[in-house]
């Protein structure tokens, strides 16, 4: 089994779950999951998970993220992007600078209502299910982190503007670009969205799965796979000892003692195995005196 990430550049027209499809077709794999889901139009960054890494999936999903978009300025629609049908139109009469000064109030948290058209689910069925079947629910704010946004360009004479947004988990560009419109009283919906990083994924290094399937086929697969505990760099590598290693292999906690090392508390530590196989995030509990299993990605 192959276990690793694989940076994948998403094309337009494939949804993430088709992006997956494809790799185990391509890879002869079943174990493999994403990271996070891109709608069907939108290109760019989509690590995926492969064998003991998909226990990373949920994790890599709360790591922020940066996209490139489009928005484009005087129409409301009912996805919140250019794909969607038009519900209100409005001319584009504010100026530049107003638009510059909406757009960079966003900067930081907010409380952002999640679309109808989006995979988050109420009680057991996808809002976008209900959305095709012209049900409406009733959906919480969230409160989102919008880190940084850089306007690329403003470009009145065809109401677009172009930047690059830095956001938390849980964030929708498309939301965004609406609550923006509304905020400058001409309405506004996403015209495209590319994703330019997730975590320290960064689209330079993504492929497609046209290129994925010619590295597989050349047997040049490892050089695109990202190892599991490279996701975990900034945390401390230790060892067991092999009278050790029984402990570890199942997922007990380790006494202190069994390292050469001083812990701070709810530190989390990288643990290697006596033969120097990664097995596991473990955090340290100073009141056990213990290390105890975050998540553990042993191949077994």
């Amino acid at each position: 089994m192959i276990n690793g990430i694989i940076n994948v550049y998403k094309e337009a027209g494939f949804t993430s779950h088709d992006v997956v499809a494809k790799l185990r077709g391509i890879l002869k794999q079943k174990k493999i999951g994403h990271t996070g889901t891109l709608d069907p139009d939108a290109t760019g960054v989509l690590p995926v998970c492969l064998g003991t890494a998909t226990k990373l999936c949920d994790m890599l999903t709360d790591k922020n993220k940066t996209y490139e978009a489009v928005m484009l300025l005087g129409k409301q629609t009912d996805t919140q992007d250019i794909s969607g049908e038009v519900l209100n139109e409005a001319e584009v009469t504010v100026d530049e600078e107003t638009v510059r000064e909406a757009v960079m109030s966003f900067v930081g948290e907010y409380d952002q209502v999640p679309p109808m058209y989006s995979a988050l689910k109420v009680n057991g069925k996808k809002l976008y299910e209900l959305a095709r079947e012209g049900i409406t629910v009733e959906r919480k704010a969230r409160r989102v982190q919008i880190l940084s946004v850089d306007i690329k360009s403003i470009d009145m004479d065809n109401n677009t503007v172009t930047m690059e947004v830095e956001c938390s988990k849980g964030t929708y560009i498309r939301t965004l670009c609406e609550d923006i419109g509304n905020k400058l009283g001409c309405f506004a919906c996403m015209k495209s969205l590319k994703r330019t990083r997730v975590a320290t994924f960064h689209i330079a290094d993504a492929k497609t799965l046209d290129e994925i399937a010619s590295i597989n086929e050349s047997g040049c697969l490892d050089e695109i796979l990202v190892k599991v505990d490279s996701v975990f760099s900034e945390y401390k590598a230790l060892n067991t000892s092999p009278s050790v290693d029984v402990y570890l292999y199942n997922g007990n906690k380790l006494d202190r003692r069994n390292f050469d090392y001083k812990f701070k508390s709810e530190e989390k530590i990288r643990i290697y195995d006596s033969k120097n196989v990664f097995c596991g995030l473990y955090e340290y509990i100073e009141a056990e005196k213990m290390l105890k299993p975050v998540k553990m990605f042993l191949d077994r």
